[in-house]
């Protein structure tokens, strides 16, 4: 289990930069030198650049194998989860590179704007258009609330 289950919270508007980098708040920076992965998904059928921790891919990992999937599909599982993923670190100033191809198929643009979201145990990057739509669905989906936390 990951030992810092909500790290990442909230969420932030950034600027993505000419060079499709973006700036990682503090508290959400990993420990210097440790890496992160990127994993492009979708969410309500919208594209998003989800980035886990180290911890966080290393939970991915524990879950598939710990499944009662047989050897075969653990493999296929894990196969795919590390190819879709990206291996990255921040630079000295903070900054996230998010490659230019997986930015544009999230619909992120240099220099464009991006909204960090927090999820726990990972966060999102998404476009300005996209995070609008999010947020719009997830802070008015009352049928998701029925332990009464919203």
């Amino acid at each position: 289990m990951i030992s810092n289950h909500q790290r990442y919270k909230g969420f932030k508007p950034f600027k993505m930069d000419p060079k499709f980098r973006v700036s990682v708040p503090v508290a959400w920076r990993p420990e210097a030198g440790e890496p992160l992965f990127l994993l492009f998904t979708k969410r309500h059928e919208m594209p998003v650049v989800k980035v886990l921790s180290q911890e966080a891919y290393d939970e991915k990992e524990r879950i598939i194998q710990n499944s009662d999937k047989t050897p075969g599909e653990k493999d296929r599982i894990l196969g795919r989860l590390a190819m879709l993923s990206r291996e990255v670190t921040l630079n000295e100033q903070g900054k996230l590179l998010i490659p230019k191809d997986l930015s544009e198929k999230a619909g992120i643009e240099a220099d464009g704007d991006v909204y960090l979201a927090g999820r726990g145990i990972h966060f999102e990057i998404w476009s300005k258009t996209h995070f609008d739509k999010v947020f719009e669905i997830e802070s008015d989906n009352k049928e998701d609330d029925e332990l009464g936390i919203f």
